[in-house]
């Protein structure tokens, strides 16, 4: 690969002794990774249950590589979300925030959804979590995404930072930064992302860090922690923007990083920032099996200035929803009578509690339940990603050999042996998605639903 001239340069002074591994890390090939959805499934299980070979990543416990002759994506277990396609490297961040159910996360820069389906995965569907993404067109891989992992307390939100600061002040305890960086440590993954340096390089890269970080601590809670990562070796957009927001914000302190699992030191010299970065985690490409990453923990310590609380809004009715509930009770094994529901038009959502969303550009304010059409509920796609077998009263149960799999997931009809009503179609007991059964004939709503 051509390597731009400044950077090469910039490289070999930073490197010293180190820098002809790192060039020789070019003559490999890009490593492949996958995470196990621990909303569905254990990492042991998975690979027990996947025909192709797997091996740990080191620094996340439910990541594992595979060979670059396989396409997982092609597998019925993807659909099911039982589990999501990263970049090994890029799990490190969702790994090391020490996020813990109950808690209030944001991901700030959430698009396409590997952060934010990692962290959903340890709240264990307890608490709340917010996926923003500035870009809308984004927003929609991130919806989707979310969706197919079966995240029930997520809300999606299309907004500027700034914006989110200001309705949610202090709302957060743990916030992932993914920030938006000049991308040199994917240059061997993504040779567009060469082209993207010189173009964007490191100014342009510093000004998006510095104002996304200013309204990051805003929404942060006392106590709470920012994971602040980015995919590239530049101090100044590391420890060198870490050390500028730690001179304005000097309540924050540094957290240790476990280094036993492939992270390198932080590398504070590079750019005067101060000793204590140390204790973040550089991730290179010369001496770990994966990309160019950047990780630090930054706790906000108590003392802070206090900010205004948000509002609660409304909450929907429970006599507009009649037809949920008489879905419910027919073919759910599920109290829905305690949920918090909002209708929004046609659309049921089941939504986390203590959060006021008006104002805001909302993509999806929670679990997409379904439709209230005339007389009758529509479930959704979401809803059944986010069930379990066990929770639906019909169910039709295909095996990864089954020729009705095969015929489900291209959208046909055909006939089942299951009573009529609206039943959850799975594979191996994993759901993937609805059928409406009449008279023993499974009217397929699995390719129609993701249109919605």
């Amino acid at each position: 690969m051509d390597l731009p001239i400044e950077y090469t340069k910039k490289m070999q002074g930073l490197l010293g002794g180190e820098f002809d591994d790192y060039l020789k890390s070019f003559e490999h090939g890009r490593y492949y990774g996958l995470r196990a959805n621990t909303l569905k499934i254990s990492p042991e299980e998975l690979k027990e249950k996947l025909p192709f070979e797997l091996s740990p990543i080191p620094w996340c416990e439910t990541g594992f590589y595979y060979g670059d002759d396989v396409r997982p994506s092609k597998h019925p277990y993807y659909n099911a979300g039982l589990f999501y396609i990263q970049e090994p490297s890029a799990m490190s961040t969702g790994a090391v925030l020490p996020v813990e159910r109950g808690d209030r996360v944001l991901d700030l820069c959430a698009a396409p959804g590997g952060k934010s389906t990692q962290a959903a995965a340890k709240l264990g569907g307890e608490g709340i979590i917010v996926s923003n993404d500035i870009s809308a067109s984004r927003c929609k891989a991130l919806l989707k995404n979310v969706e197919v992992c079966g995240v029930p307390n997520c809300i999606i939100t299309n907004e500027s930072p700034e914006r989110l600061a200001y309705k949610l002040p202090a709302f957060f305890n743990k916030i992932i930064v993914d920030a938006p960086c000049s991308g040199e440590g994917m240059f061997r993954k993504d040779e567009a992302a060469v082209k993207s340096w010189e173009s964007h390089k490191t100014e342009y890269c510093q000004g998006l860090q510095r104002e996304i970080l200013h309204h990051a601590d805003r929404l942060l809670a006392n106590g709470g922690v920012i994971a602040y990562s980015t995919c590239t070796f530049a101090p100044e957009e590391n420890e060198g923007m870490l050390q500028e927001f730690l001179d304005k914000h000097p309540y924050y302190e540094v957290l240790e990083i476990d280094k036993s699992k492939g992270f390198s030191d932080g590398r504070p010299e590079w750019s005067g920032a101060g000793e204590q970065f140390k204790k973040a985690g550089r991730l290179w490409p010369h001496k770990i099996h994966g990309e160019g990453h950047f990780i630090c923990l930054l706790q906000k310590k108590d003392g802070a200035p206090m900010l205004e609380n948000y509002e609660p809004e409304d909450r929907a009715k429970d006599k507009a929803l009649t037809d949920f509930y008489d879905f419910a009770d027919k073919f759910l094994n599920v109290d829905m009578s305690k949920k918090h529901l909002l209708i929004h038009g046609e659309k049921v959502l089941m939504v986390p509690l203590g959060l006021g969303l008006k104002g805001l550009r909302v993509m999806r304010s929670g679990l997409y339940l379904g439709d209230l059409k005339t007389k009758r509920f529509e479930p959704s796609q979401a809803l059944a990603m986010a069930l379990k077998k066990e929770d639906a009263k019909l169910t039709v149960d295909f095996s990864l050999e089954s020729d009705g799999l095969q015929r489900y997931m291209r959208g046909e009809s055909f006939n089942v042996d299951c009573a009529d009503g609206w039943a959850l179609v799975c594979v191996d007991g994993y759901p993937l998605g609805w059928g409406k059964v009449q008279k023993g004939r499974l009217k397929n709503k699995y390719l129609s639903s993701w249109m919605i």
